[in-house]
């Protein structure tokens, strides 16, 4: 099977040049520049005049609830939702039910993906207080980290215990990805609430209880362990200004101490809970103008290296209610990049510059074999886009199980039209492969 894609302005590795793609199989067979065509016959050739392409999108940060808690989304419908959206990668974490605390849990975790993600998946190993002598048992070859919760109450997966802290950074073979928010300051915070505004307060108290203070002492924590034992961390989802001092431009760690920006802290602020109410509670909190703008500035100026979607489904049910009730998460993943090339037509940060962070960067940082570049060789992971064609996220446009997005209603300016995960061309403007499968992720 071979497919020809023309006449494309493709962004690739900090350029922006107008050239054709071929596709052989399940590979990038060439790439050329201006006009110039290969010879032969092609089985498919996908015209891509005034539309830019880029490599499949890898989010390095999605909740798909399998296995266990699926009446919110599933492996199917989570991963077809990123194939509309040129979503070609994933990693999953591991709150799910069981938690991927255990290398039989882990491996179930592949089982099913193989059978149902229709884009490529690899799942984050969960760390507890107790498991870290399971981390020699691990394949790092097979998954990109361990997911370690500094600030969590799910189950047994808050790790708050600094002996097993100490003992996860020294001994860990893998990046340590982080969510950071101090239990303590939060526990503290929602009580004061509680005890003036009732056991509900509305959702404008969610980026009071978790705090500035409780993401900053938590991050600031995280990365003195890092230092202290050499390990590889990433921080997750950062939200504060504050929590930006922490890291250094230009990537001066050597890139071992990062951190990640998801869509939703670089699209919301705490004035739009007025309008969206719960659909924006997530966790940390999307907090002020200030922490929005101060995140987009560090788009560009190497403190955030990575964007993804904290992409965590839930039933409208679930989100009903205040700060103490309602659900933290959101679905995120079918708009990811349409999102981020609104910010590109804002100025907020160049279109190579947002390549580097959704494709090129995680590649990079967790060491993925053979994807997130447009290069000879590498998988055919490829994502086509159309500018100037504004449409509106209506429900039924929707593909994640839960059937609502707190982007309803906003027009985008830029559209998917082609999404091609190893090879397969399994969203072709509007139509859907439903019988396409991805595979393993594998690292380096």
């Amino acid at each position: 099977m071979s497919t020809f894609i023309k006449n494309a302005t493709i962004v690739n590795e900090s350029r922006q040049f107008v050239g054709s793609i071929l596709i052989e199989q399940d590979r990038i067979s060439a790439i050329t520049e201006n006009t110039d065509m290969p010879q032969g016959q092609f089985d498919e050739v996908v015209d891509a005049s005034g539309c830019f392409v880029f490599p499949g999108i890898i989010d390095s940060h999605v909740h798909f609830r399998e296995p266990g808690l699926t009446a919110k989304a599933d492996m199917e419908s989570e991963s077809r939702a990123a194939a509309y959206g040129g979503v070609t990668s994933f990693f999953d974490m591991p709150n799910t039910n069981p938690q991927t605390t255990t290398p039989e849990a882990l491996e179930e975790k592949f089982a099913l993906a193989a059978t149902k993600s229709h884009v490529n998946y690899s799942f984050f190993y969960g760390a507890t207080n107790q498991n870290a002598d399971t981390f020699a048992q691990l394949d790092v070859h097979r998954i990109p980290g361990i997911k370690l919760f500094m600030g969590s109450s799910t189950g047994n997966m808050l790790v708050d215990r600094r002996e097993a802290l100490e003992r996860i950074f020294g001994t860990s073979p893998l990046p340590l990805m982080a969510h950071c928010e101090d239990t303590n300051i939060i526990n503290c915070n929602m009580a004061r609430v509680k005890a003036e505004f009732g056991d509900d307060p509305v959702i404008g108290f969610h980026p009071v209880i978790r705090s500035e203070e409780a993401c900053y002492n938590s991050t600031k924590l995280a990365v003195e362990l890092a230092r202290k034992h050499g390990a590889r961390l990433h921080v997750a989802h950062l939200t504060t200004e504050k929590e930006l001092e922490l890291f250094d431009a230009g990537q001066k760690e050597g890139g071992r101490i990062t951190a990640e920006a998801v869509v939703a802290h670089l699209f919301f602020t705490d004035c739009d809970y007025a309008r969206l109410g719960t659909r924006i509670k997530c966790n940390p909190a999307i907090k002020r103008p200030s922490d929005r703008e101060a995140l987009r500035k560090a788009l560009t100026d190497g403190r955030i290296a990575t964007i993804g979607t904290d992409h965590a489904p839930h039933q409208l049910k679930d989100k009903e209610g205040g700060c103490a009730k309602a659900a933290s998460g959101m679905p995120m993943i079918q708009f990811s990049l349409v999102a981020m090339l609104e910010l590109v037509d804002k100025g907020v940060l160049t279109i190579e510059r947002m390549v580097e962070l959704m494709c090129h960067q995680p590649a990079r940082l967790f060491e993925v074999r053979e994807r997130g570049f447009l290069r000879p060789g590498y998988k055919a992971d490829v994502v086509v886009v159309r500018p100037d064609v504004p449409w509106t996220v209506t429900n039924d446009v929707i593909q994640s199980k839960c059937k609502w997005s707190p982007m309803e209603g906003h027009t985008f300016n830029w559209r998917v039209e082609h999404t091609f995960c190893s090879g397969s061309h399994i969203y072709n403007q509007g139509a859907f492969d439903a019988d396409s499968r991805g595979e393993a992720i594998t690292f380096r």
